[in-house]
C-alpha cells in the first residue's frame, strides 16, 4: 500500500463572523464560568493531514454592512456563580462531571473509531506547482527547450501522422537477403569462366545462354544513357513536395507550438515523467496517437444518451478555482443500471467511451494560459459504493485508471474519497499499484463522520451541493435569494453549548437568512430584540429540534420596522462538535 503518514494537525479551524461594531459589544460584555474542555469525540480521531494552510473562508458581503453587522455569543449551559468560593467549587465540580462524560463518549464511539482508523487518511501532502516559465527551475526550463526540439522535429518530419511501419516488412527483407545469400553461393561454386552466364541463368532460368549475354549487352549500354530532360524535369517538380511544411497537431484542442498554451501542456508530460525529456516526448506520441485511434475528435459530438448524468456531473469550484466534480458510486446500486453499465465487454467500453467524453468537454473549458487553472478538483462518494466483489466494476475501473494515467496527465489538483467505508483499504491496496507516487500523493480520505469537514476544508460551503452539507442547489427552478455568489459563514458549535448568531439592523428592511447545521440534531430558534427598551422581542422561529431526516436547509425572512437585532440561536446538547453554515441579505424598502 500507498505511504501512511503518522503527522497529524488540528482539526479545521473555526471561521468567525466579522466583529460586532463598538456599541454592540459593549451590550455583551458579562460575567461568565469558563466553558467545559472539550469532549474527546469521533471526529477528531482522524484529523486530515494537511501541511499547507487554507486560506480563510470570504466574509459576508460589504455591499450590506452599511446596514447590518453580525456578532457571535457562545454560551455554557452553568448559570453565573454567586460568588468567588462558589465559583471555585462549581468549576471543581465541572471538572470531575465533563471527565466522566469524555470516558462516557469514548466508549460510545470506540468501535467506530476502530473501523475508520482503518482508512488511510492521505499521503504526502502535493502542492501544485506554477506554470510559468519564470517561475521553472534551470533544469526544468532546460527539460522544457529540448522537449519543445523534439516536437518541433517531429512536426517538421511529420511523425505524429505518420503511422509506425507495418512489422511484416522485417520479414520480407529476410527472405530476399535468403535468396541473395543462395545465388553468392552458387556463383561461388561455380567454375571461374561461366560466372556471369550463371547469373543471368538463375534471372532468367528460360532463356538462352547467348539470348542473356546479348541482352546483357544491351541492358548495360541502356543503363549507360544520361537521363533525358523529361526525367530531370519531373525531379525537380517533385522536390517541392519533399520539403513540405510542418504539420499541425493539437491536443485537447490546443495547437502544438503556437503560443504559451503549449508549454502547459508539455509541462504536464515532463512532470508526468519526472522531467525525463525523452520519456515525455513517447508519452506525448503514444496519446497523440491515441487520441486518433479512439477517434476523440468524433466522439465529443456524439450523442452517448444521459444514463451516467448522476454518476458524474460538474459543480461549483474550490477555493483555489478550479472546477469541481463530483463521481457518485452509490448509484450503481441500481442494478438497471450496473447491468447496463457493466454486462459485458461492449457496455464497458461504451463505459469508458462516455468517462472520456464528458472528461475531454471538461478539458476544453479550462484555462491553459501560464497564470490559468489548468486541473480539476476530484470528489469521489463511496457511499453506498458496490464492493470490491463487484468483478465488472473492478475490471472497468481498473482499465479507466490505466487508461487516463497514460493519456491525462496532471489534470487532477486534488482526489478527495469522502464516506469511505471499511472495506475501502482492501480495494486501494488492490489498485494503488496501477498509479505512480505522484498521483498517490494528490489523495485525501474521508469516512462518513469528516466527509462535510473535508469538502469545506477546500471548498467554501456556498460552492458545495445540498447533499454534501453545503448551501448550493442547482436543480431548483424556483429562483432562490441566494446563488454560489453569495458567500456564506462557517461557525463550529462545541458540544453542550449554545451558539448565537446576531445580525445588528441600523435601519427599516427585509432580511433574509439561510441557516444550516450539518447532520442537525439540535435545536434551532430565531427572534427579533428591538433597540427600544419599551418595546417587546418577536419570536419569528420558536426554538425546535431538528432532526438529520428534517430539510437540511431552512430559509427565513423577517420584516424589519425598527431598530433592533435578528438573533439566531443553536443549541447543540450532543457530545458532538456540529458545523454551523449561515448567510443573509439585506433588502431594503420603503413604507
Amino acid at each position: 500500500m500507498a505511504e501512511d503518514s503518522s503527522i497529524s494537525t488540528p482539526p479545521p479551524p473555526q471561521v468567525q463572523a466579522s466583529p460586532p461594531p463598538p456599541v454592540a459589544e459593549e451590550k455583551e460584555v458579562e460575567a461568565s464560568p469558563p466553558a467545559p474542555p472539550p469532549v474527546v469525540e469521533e471526529s477528531e480521531s482522524l484529523p486530515i493531514i494537511e501541511k499547507e494552510e487554507l486560506p480563510p473562508p470570504p466574509t459576508p458581503p460589504q455591499e450590506s454592512k452599511s446596514l447590518a453587522a453580525m456578532m457571535e455569543k457562545e454560551e455554557s449551559f452553568s448559570s453565573p456563580p454567586p460568588s468567588l468560593a462558589a465559583e471555585e467549587k462549581v468549576e471543581e465540580l465541572g471538572e470531575s462531571v465533563v471527565a466522566k462524560e469524555e470516558v462516557v463518549v469514548v466508549e460510545a464511539v470506540k468501535e467506530k473509531q476502530i473501523e475508520e482508523q482503518k482508512i488511510p487518511q492521505t499521503l504526502v501532502s502535493f502542492k501544485e506547482e506554477s506554470n510559468k516559465v519564470a517561475d521553472l527551475s534551470d533544469v526544468e526550463r532546460k527539460a522544457l527547450e529540448e522537449l519543445k526540439q523534439l516536437v518541433q522535429e517531429a512536426l517538421n518530419s511529420h511523425q505524429f501522422s505518420s503511422p509506425p511501419p507495418p512489422p511484416t516488412t522485417k520479414k520480407k527483407r529476410n527472405r530476399v537477403l535468403l535468396h541473395q545469400d543462395k545465388i553468392v553461393k552458387k556463383f561461388q561454386l561455380c567454375p571461374l569462366d561461366r560466372p556471369q552466364m550463371l547469373l543471368q541463368k538463375l534471372k532468367h532460368p528460360c532463356q538462352n545462354p547467348m539470348s542473356v549475354q546479348r541482352n546483357h549487352h544491351q541492358e548495360s549500354k541502356v543503363e549507360e544513357q544520361p537521363p533525358s530532360k523529361e526525367s530531370q524535369e519531373g525531379v525537380k517538380k517533385e522536390e517541392p513536395k519533399i520539403a513540405s511544411s510542418p504539420e499541425e497537431v493539437s491536443i485537447w484542442g490546443i495547437p502544438l507550438l503556437k503560443d504559451d498554451r503549449s508549454d502547459v501542456i508539455l509541462l504536464k508530460f515532463l512532470r508526468a515523467r519526472e522531467f525525463k525529456v525523452k520519456d515525455a516526448f513517447i508519452m506525448i506520441k503514444n496519446t497523440i496517437r491515441w487520441g486518433k485511434d479512439f477517434k476523440i475528435d468524433e466522439l465529443l459530438d456524439e450523442d452517448l444518451g444521459d444514463d451516467l448524468d448522476k454518476v458524474v456531473f460538474m459543480h461549483g469550484h474550490d477555493r483555489e478555482g478550479h472546477p469541481v466534480c463530483y463521481n457518485v458510486y452509490g448509484e450503481f446500486q441500481n442494478k438497471e443500471l450496473y447491468q447496463k453499465t457493466f454486462a459485458d465487454e461492449a457496455k464497458r467500453t461504451r463505459f469508458l467511451r462516455c468517462r472520456i467524453q464528458f472528461l475531454e468537454r471538461s478539458i476544453r473549458k479550462l484555462d491553459f494560459s501560464p497564470g490559468g487553472i489548468s486541473t480539476i478538483f476530484q470528489v469521489n462518494d463511496l457511499k453506498n459504493s458496490p464492493g470490491p466483489g463487484k468483478r465488472e466494476l473492478r475490471l472497468a475501473t481498473s482499465q479507466a485508471l490505466q487508461l487516463l494515467q497514460d493519456n491525462y496527465p496532471e489534470f487532477v489538483a486534488k482526489q478527495v474519497f469522502i464516506n469511505v467505508p471499511w472495506w475501502y483499504l482492501a480495494f486501494y491496496t488492490m489498485i494503488s499499484p496501477f498509479m505512480t507516487q505522484r498521483t498517490k500523493s494528490k489523495f485525501v480520505f474521508a469516512g462518513p463522520s469528516k466527509s462535510a469537514d473535508t469538502l469545506f476544508k477546500y471548498i467554501s460551503p456556498e460552492q458545495v451541493p445540498i447533499q454534501y452539507g453545503g448551501l448550493s442547489v442547482d436543480y431548483c427552478d424556483c429562483n432562490p435569494e441566494f446563488t454560489v455568489a453569495d458567500p456564506a459563514t462557517e461557525i463550529t458549535v462545541k458540544p453542550a453549548t449554545k451558539k448565537t448568531v446576531e445580525i445588528i439592523i441600523y435601519e427599516k428592511c427585509i432580511i433574509v437568512w439561510e441557516i444550516r447545521v450539518v447532520g442537525w440534531e439540535v435545536s434551532y430558534g430565531a427572534e427579533f430584540v428591538p433597540d427600544a427598551k419599551d418595546a417587546y422581542t418577536v419570536i419569528i422561529q420558536k426554538p425546535t429540534k431538528l432532526a438529520s431526516t428534517d430539510e437540511p436547509v431552512v430559509t427565513s425572512s423577517f420584516k424589519v420596522g425598527e431598530l433592533g437585532k435578528i438573533m439566531l440561536t443553536v443549541d447543540n446538547s450532543t457530545s458532538k462538535k456540529k458545523k454551523l453554515i449561515y448567510r443573509f441579505k439585506i433588502k431594503p424598502f420603503s413604507d
